[in-house]
């Protein structure tokens, strides 16, 4: 067993993102290739959410697999040796064990111990809520850099036959390092939650529930009004609370890089915050679905791979969803 070392740094008066990394299903589903089940067509679901494909795991691609390929290739783009790393961040709903942590294990498999490694179980909040407590860590001295996951295979608790969110989901991971810097680069998080709600997404069963033999295996379920309402017209206070701590308009933002829930949601916010023609709004559903924890930093990566946005512009991202649970920051590109 690896014998753990105290590591005690400098206090820091900011941090930053350094480097991206994602991974994504190895499937293309289409609308028509789940269409039939949920009596529905592609045209109905490009209306509804925008989606046109989504990307999902094959049965021999974990999560764990992703969510190691993406870190990876964050740690390579930040420069850094994985024995740096001063704790791990996996946000996540869907890794298959209770326990131990997904963390843990990805922290072995990239060759980070021993680092203190723990999930988040925010859902689609869950990347936001990781880079809060990495930005937290870096700045009190805790760790020098930190690795916050956002990953799914949401593809394991999908009912094919629900048409309340199963046709909107996704499999990838996202990767950020998060690390010290001399200029502002994370701005305070926006965060909080809403439990008045807490049905409004979730299982359709516990795991009591399976183990008694009163429920089958439990999937992923919602009360799709319910959460469009909310998150068009609460979160746009959040999106504009975080422009605001951090010191900024929308006018100063190069992207606006939202949970990718649904098309609508994501122009409804715009529109509301009002974001000037030159700010590029994520749309990273369009092509890969919803990944819940892994939307945000997967986007993200792609409009940089993509070249339509550059390194050191300013992004603000929120991520919202089951909890109900929220957040938002103001970040400098990587």
């Amino acid at each position: 067993m690896t014998q753990p070392t105290l590591k005690q740094y400098e206090p820091v008066k900011f941090s930053r993102i350094y480097s991206l990394g994602a991974a994504r299903g190895d499937l293309v589903v289409t609308n028509d290739d789940i269409a039939g089940p949920i009596d529905s067509s592609d045209e109905w679901i490009r209306q509804r959410t925008g989606i046109v494909t989504r990307r999902r795991a094959s049965a021999d691609r974990s999560l764990m697999d992703m969510a190691v390929e993406a870190s990876l290739e964050a740690i390579k783009g930040a420069g850094i040796e994985p024995s740096e790393i001063g704790a791990v961040l996996f946000s996540t709903i869907t890794h298959p064990h209770q326990t131990p942590s997904a963390a843990a294990l990805l922290a072995d498999k990239i060759g980070a111990n021993p680092a203190p490694a723990f999930d988040i179980s925010a859902a689609c909040a869950g990347y936001c809520y990781g880079i809060a407590q990495a930005d937290a860590l870096v700045r009190s001295g805790m760790a020098k850099f930190v690795l916050v996951v956002g990953g799914e295979k949401l593809s394991d608790f999908i009912d094919p036959t629900d048409r309340t969110i199963s046709f909107l989901l996704g499999d990838g991971a996202g990767a950020a390092i998060v690390g010290p810097s001399d200029t502002p680069g994370i701005s305070p998080t926006v965060w909080g939650s809403d439990g008045s709600h807490w049905s409004a997404v979730g299982m359709t069963a516990s795991l009591l529930e399976l183990r008694d033999g009163t429920a089958t295996w439990p999937t992923l379920r919602q009360e799709g009004l319910t959460v469009f309402k909310w998150a068009v017209w609460e979160m746009v206070k959040v999106a504009k609370q975080a422009l605001e701590v951090a010191g900024i308009t929308a006018d100063d933002l190069s992207a606006l890089v939202t949970h990718q829930a649904n098309i609508r949601i994501i122009d409804e916010l715009a529109k509301q915050l009002a974001v000037p023609e030159h700010v590029v709004i994520a749309r990273d559903i369009v092509v890969t679905g919803n990944t819940s924890a892994a939307s945000i930093p997967l986007a993200m990566h792609q409009l940089l791979k993509d070249g339509d946005i550059k390194s050191g512009g300013l992004a603000l991202e929120i991520g919202f969803g089951a909890g109900l649970a929220f957040g938002a920051q103001v970040v400098v590109l990587p």
